[in-house]
Protein backbone atom coordinates (compact mmCIF):
# COMPACT_ATOMS: atom_id res chain seq x y z
CA UNK A 1 0.00 0.00 0.00
CA UNK A 2 1.39 3.21 -0.93
CA UNK A 3 1.26 6.38 1.38
CA UNK A 4 -2.00 8.51 1.33
CA UNK A 5 -3.91 5.78 0.00
CA UNK A 6 -6.85 3.60 1.71
CA UNK A 7 -7.90 0.60 0.29
CA UNK A 8 -6.54 1.76 -3.18
CA UNK A 9 -8.27 4.92 -3.70
CA UNK A 10 -6.80 8.04 -3.68
CA UNK A 11 -8.27 11.08 -1.61
CA UNK A 12 -8.00 14.11 -3.72
CA UNK A 13 -10.72 16.11 -3.19
CA UNK A 14 -12.27 17.92 -0.02
CA UNK A 15 -15.42 16.90 1.85
CA UNK A 16 -18.48 18.67 1.62
CA UNK A 17 -18.19 19.66 5.28
CA UNK A 18 -14.56 20.96 5.13
CA UNK A 19 -15.64 22.99 2.01
CA UNK A 20 -18.57 24.36 4.20
CA UNK A 21 -16.51 25.60 6.89
CA UNK A 22 -14.85 27.71 4.47
CA UNK A 23 -17.38 29.05 3.06
CA UNK A 24 -19.07 29.90 6.28
CA UNK A 25 -15.06 31.26 7.53
CA UNK A 26 -15.43 33.14 4.69
CA UNK A 27 -18.92 34.82 4.80
CA UNK A 28 -17.88 35.66 8.43
CA UNK A 29 -14.55 37.55 7.25
CA UNK A 30 -16.90 39.23 4.22
CA UNK A 31 -19.07 40.66 7.37
CA UNK A 32 -16.95 42.23 9.30
CA UNK A 33 -14.73 43.65 6.47
CA UNK A 34 -18.05 45.38 5.31
CA UNK A 35 -18.97 46.39 8.81
CA UNK A 36 -15.83 48.30 8.97
CA UNK A 37 -15.88 49.83 5.79
CA UNK A 38 -19.43 51.21 6.00
CA UNK A 39 -18.91 52.93 9.42
CA UNK A 40 -15.83 54.17 7.67
CA UNK A 41 -17.42 55.30 4.72
CA UNK A 42 -20.68 57.07 6.66
CA UNK A 43 -17.06 59.09 8.57
CA UNK A 44 -16.00 60.16 5.40
CA UNK A 45 -19.47 61.31 4.15
CA UNK A 46 -19.82 63.43 7.33
CA UNK A 47 -16.28 64.92 6.78
CA UNK A 48 -17.33 65.81 3.67
CA UNK A 49 -20.54 67.53 4.32
CA UNK A 50 -18.91 69.27 7.24
CA UNK A 51 -15.91 70.60 4.33
CA UNK A 52 -18.67 71.21 2.47
CA UNK A 53 -20.57 73.59 4.96
CA UNK A 54 -17.43 75.36 5.67
CA UNK A 55 -16.70 76.28 1.86
CA UNK A 56 -20.20 77.53 1.16
CA UNK A 57 -19.48 79.52 4.88
CA UNK A 58 -16.14 81.30 3.48
CA UNK A 59 -18.27 82.01 0.19
CA UNK A 60 -21.19 83.48 2.20
CA UNK A 61 -19.11 85.58 3.87
CA UNK A 62 -17.17 87.16 0.88
CA UNK A 63 -20.66 87.01 -1.27
CA UNK A 64 -22.01 89.35 2.62
CA UNK A 65 -19.07 91.77 1.81
CA UNK A 66 -19.17 92.27 -2.03
CA UNK A 67 -23.11 93.35 -1.37
CA UNK A 68 -23.67 94.35 2.35
CA UNK A 69 -25.84 91.11 2.83
CA UNK A 70 -26.50 87.41 2.55
CA UNK A 71 -28.61 85.88 0.01
CA UNK A 72 -31.77 85.57 0.45
CA UNK A 73 -33.60 82.28 2.23
CA UNK A 74 -35.56 82.38 -1.54
CA UNK A 75 -32.49 82.88 -3.89
CA UNK A 76 -30.36 80.36 -1.48
CA UNK A 77 -27.05 78.54 -2.30
CA UNK A 78 -27.81 78.95 -5.81
CA UNK A 79 -26.66 83.02 -5.63
CA UNK A 80 -23.07 81.59 -4.84
CA UNK A 81 -22.76 80.15 -8.61
CA UNK A 82 -24.65 82.73 -10.78
CA UNK A 83 -26.03 86.12 -10.59
CA UNK A 84 -29.62 85.77 -8.36
CA UNK A 85 -32.86 87.71 -9.40
CA UNK A 86 -32.45 90.40 -8.19
CA UNK A 87 -28.52 90.91 -8.91
CA UNK A 88 -27.31 93.08 -5.96
CA UNK A 89 -25.97 96.06 -7.56
CA UNK A 90 -21.93 94.77 -6.15
CA UNK A 91 -22.36 90.99 -7.15
CA UNK A 92 -18.58 90.20 -7.83
CA UNK A 93 -19.55 86.24 -8.54
CA UNK A 94 -19.81 83.87 -8.59
CA UNK A 95 -18.37 82.63 -5.47
CA UNK A 96 -18.02 79.09 -5.67
CA UNK A 97 -16.16 77.55 -8.56
CA UNK A 98 -17.86 74.13 -8.38
CA UNK A 99 -21.49 73.76 -8.93
CA UNK A 100 -22.51 71.24 -6.39
CA UNK A 101 -25.33 72.03 -3.78
CA UNK A 102 -26.19 68.77 -3.11
CA UNK A 103 -24.67 66.39 0.39
CA UNK A 104 -22.82 63.76 0.23
CA UNK A 105 -26.45 61.33 0.97
CA UNK A 106 -27.41 63.30 -2.44
CA UNK A 107 -29.95 65.83 -0.37
CA UNK A 108 -30.15 70.02 -0.98
CA UNK A 109 -27.98 71.51 1.58
CA UNK A 110 -30.89 73.69 3.84
CA UNK A 111 -30.30 77.16 3.57
CA UNK A 112 -31.96 80.09 5.84
CA UNK A 113 -31.41 83.51 5.86
CA UNK A 114 -32.60 86.22 8.38
CA UNK A 115 -35.25 85.94 9.79
CA UNK A 116 -35.71 82.53 8.53
CA UNK A 117 -32.88 81.73 10.17
CA UNK A 118 -33.76 80.08 13.55
CA UNK A 119 -29.83 79.69 14.96
CA UNK A 120 -28.42 82.45 13.49
CA UNK A 121 -30.57 85.24 13.19
CA UNK A 122 -27.66 87.84 12.28
CA UNK A 123 -26.75 85.93 9.24
CA UNK A 124 -27.72 82.38 8.36
CA UNK A 125 -28.82 78.56 9.39
CA UNK A 126 -27.19 75.71 6.88
CA UNK A 127 -27.32 72.68 7.38
CA UNK A 128 -27.32 68.90 5.46
CA UNK A 129 -30.17 66.51 7.04
CA UNK A 130 -27.11 63.61 7.39
CA UNK A 131 -26.72 60.26 6.97
CA UNK A 132 -30.98 59.80 7.66
CA UNK A 133 -32.17 62.21 4.96
CA UNK A 134 -34.78 63.82 7.20
CA UNK A 135 -35.00 67.52 8.10
CA UNK A 136 -34.61 67.21 11.56
CA UNK A 137 -34.27 70.90 11.65
CA UNK A 138 -30.92 70.59 12.74
CA UNK A 139 -31.00 68.34 15.21
CA UNK A 140 -30.10 64.17 15.90
CA UNK A 141 -27.46 63.44 12.85
CA UNK A 142 -28.04 66.73 11.17
CA UNK A 143 -24.77 68.98 9.85
CA UNK A 144 -25.28 71.93 10.94
CA UNK A 145 -23.15 75.41 10.27
CA UNK A 146 -24.36 76.51 14.36
CA UNK A 147 -22.13 73.41 15.79
CA UNK A 148 -23.98 70.25 15.13
CA UNK A 149 -21.48 67.71 13.82
CA UNK A 150 -23.51 64.88 12.70
CA UNK A 151 -23.16 62.78 15.96
CA UNK A 152 -26.38 61.89 16.42
CA UNK A 153 -27.93 58.45 17.66
CA UNK A 154 -28.31 57.54 13.59
CA UNK A 155 -24.58 57.70 13.59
Amino acid sequence: MQPNQSSGVRRNRFTFVEIMVVVIILGILATVVAVKLTGRTQDARINAAQSAIANFGTALDAYEMDNGAYPTTQQGLQALLEEPNPKPIKWKGPYLQQGKLTDPWGNAYVYKAGADALHNKNSYDLYSFGVNGTDNQGGDDDITNWGNTGGGAAN
